[in-house]
């Protein structure tokens, strides 16, 4: 290699860096020279062509080069073409690289990249070193082409390359014998002239073998031929043995006859004329890829005939080109002939001219040209002079292989577009497959183009009319602006044309004018002077003349910024239509906007035949538009625009209706759907049809319902044929989704008559099969460009947040998951659940926040208002439906919203909107507005979750606020619920805490320091735990981002988490594990995100990709409790698995309720207030310090809620073991009555109940509170429908729930209150189950036929009777001072009390009873006696109640509350004692003090005791219980008032007694005898139990003559005939 040849400095500094580089090292220590050679073998290449390289790819092409050249056999050349890869060669190249090797020549290099480029190939990188070899001098080639990667077409480029370098190698080789056969040939001339031809011909053609020898000509082949006679008379030129040279240096004979040619060319080939010069047919393979130049020396014989031919062709050089014509051979002697013909004065102007115009005239043609023809054509150029002419002139070659035509122009009216329209009537007029050209440009007003138009497969040139062909050119040549000008005057006249002209006439561009036709200018035109705004479009679809059916073009006329084609296509493609062509046009304006032209070839969808090209025209413009300003989605769905006659929006609802379906969970994906649509047009065409005709207002009931038949008829028919079952399944789907839908606001109008940017339907999904459950009451979906979003409500007053959801494909799913536990947590506030979320269809990038944000607020807004736009208003009291809605539902105009994940701060954004539409609620529309209650300033939600958390731990005799408490955290301060849960104690210890971006760790905190910490960061404006002070965290512990690789783990962190010695490092997700198993008391979520499963669940059931790398199992929980601030940390299963493992949880819908039970307050305290606000009692400012003042009172209003769900919770918790049977039938009810699936609850099924029962275990807690929250929403479903809330007595519960001040000040519009009744029913039904216990309404009904309204009358009387309300507060004021346990025994025996009073009541005084009359008439005589009960008691009675107070004692609680507890059901017998004082006008203390001597005379209250020990094993066993209780109470009632009426009032209680047994002394002692018999076998079940209330009521009967327990002035009725009521 020339080791001598020297690199620039920057590919100096390459190779130096590259050499030093250890790979390289190594090869080059492996390779002795290859460093030299490296050097030498880039020396000529760009330092750009190498810069970007690795260094072991520079040196690879070297070795791989140096291995080619060393496999090389000697004398061939060696190539290879390959694609280099580290795998396969060590070294590796983007490119597909050639490598040659071969003995040194001219033409290698630019031969080859002239082959290659010929064939189309880029060459990115040519390397061609010169290497000196002990075998001589060689050429190595390195050309990197475009990547190849087919074998075939390596093996074609191969095989293609090997013939190029075969024709240089020939070429080369034999290229002085063809410079000496030229000499030969030249001096043959002179000694041996051939006859016929003239002197100085033949000295002239002498002259010019001589001067081509000279360099003037690139030899590249030679051979001699023969012309011989056919049998058949014919020429047959033969080709010579052994005469060829150089590219035809074959030696394989040929023969090849004339008959083929033209006469003409027959006798051109006889001609007597020495030199044949001319073009060849074929390319140049060797040196430069043009024709080659053919110069033929003709051979005679004696007689001068021509006999021969010595054929030399190969490339003139270029000074051929650049010397004077006057000094080349033969082409002098042709220019002086012509300038002798043209008898041109010598010197002159003319002569001078014409010569000019010879010298200046193409070369190659004046070797070719007569003189005649060239001074013909001269003379015509000249005659032009300096006119501004177009002028055509053609001359054919003499032997028919191509036409030369010259065209002369203006100057200022060539251009390419020019050039190539000539060239294009060229190829039509002479159906030519190749045509070349050359362009001269000078300083002349004229301009030459030569074009030279060869004709294919050897076919002659065709005779054509020249003057056609001129007028073609001419016409070409001539400006668009002449032909615009003519037709804009045409179309406006002169006036206006010319303004017009004026404007735009001198801007429209050559590409412009080259595509479009003037007169079709002018109609562009038009539409820009219609634009005004910058930003203005205006479209239309035309046909060209000449298109076919399907194409079209597409003309955008817009003002303002320009538009990309990839911005248009995507349009395009959704409507069906494949661009053909784009072509775009700028248009500076005087006015100095700039407005843009675009015209697009269209191939468009057969349309239907119902659908006119005008329709199609139209509608696709009118959605091209609604694409482009974004009002239309762009997916292919569109291209029902241009195949059926389905407009634009129609489109857009089939759209929401197949996005609908897929959040539905159809298993059909969109794409699969879509396509399905779009292959049943017609069916798609009649869904919209029945969708228009179900909600256009503008048809009436007459013209709707039969038009709604006929189509639902159509539409089953035609889905029945559809072949498809997949086909079929989603378009019955779609019929469906149509059909459940209520209202729209599809038709809707705003105030300029536009219909509304997003689609909102409401709809049924209960009438949609296949829909997931649980199934709402209804649900809207909104569908826009910009937004999707879904609403779910479980009735027509319903409320829940709306959530930002990054859930795009389920979104749905999310929602009905949340608003699951919606629906139970509103079990405790008015509304049922509801729940809602959108997806930013487009979002910006969430990097920029601003952006992000924008889009999110902009598509809350959409989504907000859609969904006001389907509800009604109230309007002066009376319900108002929107504008252009047809209703297939009644009224419905409750609709609140509340603030949800990404949505914390969006309240005030959606009171704007209600309050600028009018909507009646104005700011109760949203929660938590600015002038709302701030859930964080209050901290409500974590304060109402607290709740829980305390009553778990005082049930472990822990006091959370002075007892020390470990806690690990899910959150940060910085968190609404997390933040202000751990300041609600200042005894806690946070040893842990997570949320997405940090982990917190403090082993061993001081209590009040870390508060302090924690309160610091609570109050800055933002915050994160990388904020917290590293000073104050205990040693071992730190924050640690979660991006970190692993996390160092202290011997501190190790033994407070729990983990094995072997543990000194974790990843994040590792340690986020770990934290949530720590063996702490608490664990606290106050984050987003579900973290703990069950064992039996994956993570995909759960549905939260995002903590799929951190979630743990419920049974490996080893916290003691867990609260549960935020939403679905845990699933149901995993909760139940962790509490039947011994953790105390409750659920996320019982813990954070608070939340939702403040909003509910604060919507119906403003619903209420506005009301006051319109009456003109109260200004606006006024009603907002009053929600302000208030706060403090709705705070506890919604905590004592809290408070008393975890205390029934705690209660059954104690008793779920022995209710378990009960809790079973319950759930029966509750499933009978549609309102609970148990499978999705995760309830257990009906054989695990039977093992729990059998294991002696009950529902665990999260268990219980899915019962508890279901059996509220059954019964506010039930009490709401009873008119329970317009009975006088049920009026005062309004007063009890909003706060005292607002009650003083505004009572009188309480009862106006527009949810009264719904109010009502709610606080009635959660103080019932609240105070009775989750089964207390069930059992009541199972035993007693009542229905929920008339439990619900009983239990009123029986809780204002007796005064419970007081008792159950003093109860629960023990918090902290006695156990739980003691608490639950306290109010279970008081809620005993509650049962037989309220049964009793059913019993006895009818369901239907006055609750105020009731109260009034028993109320006086119990609070009377209710105090002196204890004293009446006797003998085991007396026993009975000191033991009881004494038990209620020793569990801590005060003497007077356990005697008053102990004492609570001989209380309940003072309903019968005042029953019996009334009924005989008694004083009630007598008949108590004879009452309880009975009970004690004849042991009832020992078979009371038996009776309730009875299993409680079925409803049967459940009923008997009840049903002999209830005889036993009516028997004891009856003795009484026998034993009342019969004796002396004079006597003591046992002297009446003793004297009415006296009188039935036969009867007593049958009675005696059976109770001994029956006592002393100290078996109680339901047969003894039996016959010993028969004894007793045959007592009663002794002596009565119509066998009754009373006579006939009793007014009540027997307890069995009530229960027997249907």
């Amino acid at each position: 290699m020339d080791t001598t040849a020297i690199p620039d400095a920057g590919v100096a500094k390459l190779i130096e860096a590259a050499l030093q580089d250890p790979e390289c090292v190594k090869l080059c220590e492996q390779s002795p020279g290859v460093a030299d050679d490296f050097v030498a073998y880039y020396a000529n290449t760009g330092f750009d062509d190498l810069v970007n390289r690795a260094p072991i790819d520079l040196l690879g092409a070297v070795m791989s080069q140096r291995a080619l050249a060393q496999s090389r056999p000697d004398g061939e050349p060696a190539v290879r073409i390959f694609t280099p890869t580290v795998a396969n060669d060590g070294w590796s190249c983007e490119h597909t690289v050639v490598e040659l090797v071969l003995d040194d020549c001219p033409f290698i290099v630019d031969s080859v990249s002239s082959a290659l480029n010929e064939i189309g190939r880029t060459l990115i990188l040519v390397i061609h070193p010169i290497v000196e070899t002990p075998r001589g001098c060689e050429s190595w080639v390195h050309i990197e082409i475009d990547r190849e990667s087919s074998a075939d077409v390596i093996r074609g480029l191969e095989k293609m390359i090997r013939s190029v370098l075969a024709d240089v190698r020939s070429a080369v080789e034999d290229w002085p014998q063809m410079r000496d056969r030229a000499l030969e040939i030249s001096a043959e001339l002179v000694t041996s002239p051939p006859v016929g031809i003239a002197e100085e011909d033949v000295a002239e053609a002498k002259e010019l073998l001589t001067w081509l020898a000279d360099n003037h000509f690139t030899f590249l082949g030679y051979r001699e031929y023969v012309l011989e006679d056919n049998p058949d008379g014919s020429d047959v030129l033969v080709s010579l043995p052994s005469t060829g040279l150089g590219i035809l240096r074959g030696d394989t004979p040929t023969r090849k006859s004339f008959a083929h040619m033209s006469p003409q060319v027959q006798a051109k080939a006889r001609e007597p004329r020495l030199l044949v010069l001319t073009k060849a047919n074929r390319r140049s393979t060797v040196h430069r890829p043009a024709y080659l130049d053919y110069v033929g020396v003709k051979s005679f014989d004696a007689a001068g005939r021509v006999v021969g031919e010595r054929r030399f062709v190969g490339l003139l050089s270029a000074t051929t080109y650049a010397d004077s014509a006057t000094e080349i051979p033969v082409i002098r002697q042709t220019i002086a002939k012509a300038i002798e013909l043209s008898q041109y004065p010598p010197g002159s102007h003319h002569a001078r001219d014409l010569l000019h115009f010879c010298e200046t005239y193409p070369r190659d043609e004046l070797f070719q040209v007569s003189p005649e023809q060239l001074i013909g054509l001269g003379r015509q150029v000249l005659a032009i002079g300096e006119r501004r002419q177009t002028r055509v002139f053609v001359r054919n070659d003499d032997y028919g292989r191509f036409a030369s035509i010259l065209v002369y122009l203006p100057r200022d009216r060539y251009t390419t577009d020019v050039r190539k329209a000539i060239t294009q009537i060229l190829e039509q007029t002479y159906d030519a497959d190749q045509i070349d050209y050359v362009a001269r440009v000078s300083e002349s007003v004229l301009a030459r183009l030569h074009f030279v138009v060869r004709m294919p497969g050897g076919r002659a040139v065709p005779e054509i009319s020249i003057e056609d062909l001129s007028e073609q050119i001419q016409h070409a040549v001539r400006t668009w602006d002449d032909e615009f000008a003519d037709a804009l005057h045409h179309e406006f006249g002169e006036e206006r044309a010319t303004d017009l002209l004026h404007e735009y006439g001198s801007e429209f561009p050559e590409g412009y004018k080259e595509d479009v036709a003037p007169r079709a200018a002018v109609a562009d035109l038009v539409r820009l002077d219609e634009l005004r705004e910058p930003g203005d479009s205006s479209v239309r679809l035309h046909e060209e003349l000449g298109a076919s059916e399907d194409e079209h073009n597409f003309t955008l006329c817009r003002l303002g910024e320009p538009v990309e084609l990839f911005e248009l296509l995507p349009i395009f493609a959704s409507l069906g239509a494949h661009v053909i062509e784009e072509r775009p046009y700028e248009l500076p304006r005087s006015d100095g906007e700039t407005a843009w032209i675009y015209n697009v070839g269209l191939r468009l969808p057969a349309r239907s035949e119902a659908v006119s090209r005008a329709d199609q025209a139209d509608r696709f413009c009118e959605a091209f538009l609604a694409a482009w300003h974004g009002q239309a989605e762009v997916d292919e769905l569109n291209a029902l625009v241009a195949a059926t006659g389905i407009s634009w929006r129609e489109v857009a609802w089939i759209r929401a209706w197949l996005q609908y379906a897929r959040q539905l969970g159809t298993p059909f994906s969109y794409l699969y759907s879509r396509n399905v649509i779009l292959a049943n047009g017609s069916i798609a065409e009649l869904l919209v049809a029945l969708f228009r005709a179900r909600f256009d207002p503008d048809l009436s009931d007459e013209e709707r319902v039969p038009l709604v038949a006929e189509l639902e008829s159509r539409i089953e028919a035609a889905i029945d044929d559809v072949a498809s079952l997949d086909a079929d399944r989603i378009l019955r789907q779609l019929h469906a989704i149509v059909k459940a839908t209520l209202r729209t606001n599809a038709f809707q109008v705003d105030e300029s008559g536009a219909l509304r940017p997003a689609l909102a339907m409401k709809m049924s999904p209960g009438d949609i099969p296949g829909v997931p459950a649980p199934v709402p009451a209804y649900e809207i979906w909104v569908s826009s460009p910009r937004v999707s979003g879904v609403h779910l409500r479980f009735g027509a007053v319903a409320r829940g947040g709306l959530r930002w959801s990054d859930r795009p494909e389920d979104m749905r799913t999310e929602i009905l998951g949340l608003v699951k536990a919606q629906m139970v947590k509103n079990a405790v506030i008015i509304p049922v659940g509801a729940k809602g979320g959108f997806v930013v269809k487009n979002p910006r990038d969430p990097s920029d926040r601003a952006l992000w944000m924008e889009d999110g607020i902009a598509c809350y807004r959409e989504f907000i208002t859609a969904l006001l736009q389907l509800t009604d208003n109230r309007i002066a009291g009376d319900v108002v439906p929107p504008a252009r809605t047809v209703r297939l539902d009644g009224d419905d105009p409750y609709l609140v919203v509340a603030a949800d994940k990404g949505t914390a701060s969006f309240s005030d954004i959606a009171n704007a909107i209600a309050i600028e539409q009018g909507f009646w609620l104005g700011d109760a529309f949203a929660s938590g507005g600015s002038h709302g209650y701030d859930h964080k300033a209050m901290g409500i939600t974590a304060r109402g979750a607290w709740e829980s958390v305390k009553r778990h731990f005082r049930e472990d005799d822990v006091d959370t606020q002075t007892d020390p408490i470990t806690v690990v955290g899910i959150g940060d301060m910085s968190g609404d619920v997390f933040g202000n849960g751990m300041l609600l104690s200042e005894s806690l210890r946070l040893v842990a805490a997570f949320d997405h971006r940090h982990i917190f760790l403090d082993p061993d905190p001081d209590p009040a320091v870390s508060f302090a910490e924690r309160q610091r960061l609570a109050n800055l404006d933002r915050s994160s735990w990388a904020d917290y002070d590293a000073a104050l965290i205990s040693p071992g512990g730190g924050v640690y981002p979660r991006t970190l690789k692993t996390v160092p783990i202290s011997d501190q962190v190790r033994t407070r988490l729990g983990l094995p010695p072997s543990v000194n490092a974790l990843t994040p997700s590792e340690l986020v594990q770990a934290a949530l198993l720590a063996p702490v008391d608490l664990l606290w979520n106050g984050g987003i995100g579900t973290y703990v499963k069950a064992a039996s669940e994956s993570n995909a059931d759960v549905g939260d990709k995002a903590n799929d790398a951190v979630r743990v199992n419920g049974r490996d929980l080893r916290c003691r409790v867990v609260g549960e601030g935020g939403n679905l940390g845990l699933t149901q299963a995993g909760r139940i698995e962790a509490a039947r493992n011994g953790v105390q949880l409750n659920t996320d819908a019982i813990d954070n309720s608070a939340g939702v039970d403040c909003s509910d307050h604060e919507v119906n305290i403003k619903i209420l207030l506005d009301a006051v606000v319109s009456d003109g009692d109260l200004t606006v400012k006024q009603r907002n310090d009053l929600l302000g003042e208030m706060t403090n009172d709705v705070a506890a209003h919604v905590l004592e809620d809290n408070y008393r769900q975890n205390q029934v919770l705690g209660y059954a918790r104690a008793q779920s073991a022995d209710l378990l049977p009960v809790h079973e039938r319950l759930i029966h009810a509750l499933e009978e009555r549609g309102l609970l699936d148990r499978q999705l609850e995760a309830l257990p099924a009906d054989h695990k109940i039977e093992e729990l029962i059998a294991a002696k275990q009950g529902l665990s807690s999260p268990e219980l509170c899915v019962l508890l929250s279901y059996v509220k929403i059954a019964l506010t479903t039930d009490l709401s429908t009873s008119g329970l809330a317009d009975e006088e007595w049920f009026g005062s519960v309004m007063r009890g729930y909003f706060p005292p001040q607002l009650v003083e000040r505004f009572g009188p519009w309480l009862d106006k209150h527009p949810l009264r009744s719904q109010i009502i029913s709610t606080l009635v039904a959660n103080d019932m189950v609240d105070s009775g216990g989750i089964t207390f309404v069930h059992r009541a009904i199972e035993e007693t036929g009542a229905s929920a309204v008339e439990v619900a009358r009983a239990y009123t009387v029986a809780r204002e009777v007796f005064d419970l309300r007081s008792i159950w507060r003093e109860i629960s004021a023990l918090d902290g001072s006695v156990s739980t346990a003691a608490q639950s025994a306290l109010h279970l025996e008081v809620r005993r009390l509650l049962d037989r009073a309220t049964r009793w009541v059913l019993a006895l005084r009818g369901g239907t009873v006055d609750v105020g009359g009731e109260i009034q008439r028993f109320g006086a005589t119990v609070e009377r006696l209710a105090g002196s009960a204890n004293r009446w008691l006797v003998g085991s009675e007396r026993n009975r109640f000191t033991e009881k107070s004494e038990y209620f004692v020793s569990l801590g609680a005060p003497r007077e509350l356990a005697q008053e507890v102990a004492t609570a059901l001989d209380r309940f017998s003072l309903l019968d004692i005042d029953d019996i004082a009334r009924r005989y006008n008694e004083e009630p203390e007598a008949v108590a003090e004879l009452y309880f001597a009975v009970s004690e005379h004849y042991g009832i209250d020992g078979l009371l005791s038996q009776i309730s020990a009875l299993p409680r094993s079925d409803r049967w066993a459940n009923l008997a219980r009840a049903a002999m209780r209830s005889d036993l109470y009516s028997v004891l009632a009856g003795l009484t008032s026998k034993v009342l009426r019969s004796t002396s009032a004079d006597d003591v209680a046992e002297s009446r007694i003793a004297a009415w047994e006296e009188r039935n002394w036969e009867g007593q002692q049958r009675a005696r005898a059976t109770l001994s018999e029956i006592d002393a076998s100290g078996h109680y079940d339901l047969a003894t139990l039996s016959v010993a209330l028969r004894v007793l009521r045959t007592l009663v009967q002794q002596g009565s003559g119509s066998g009754h327990p009373d006579d006939d002035k009793s007014t009540a009725k027997p307890a069995a005939e009530k229960a027997e009521k249907p």
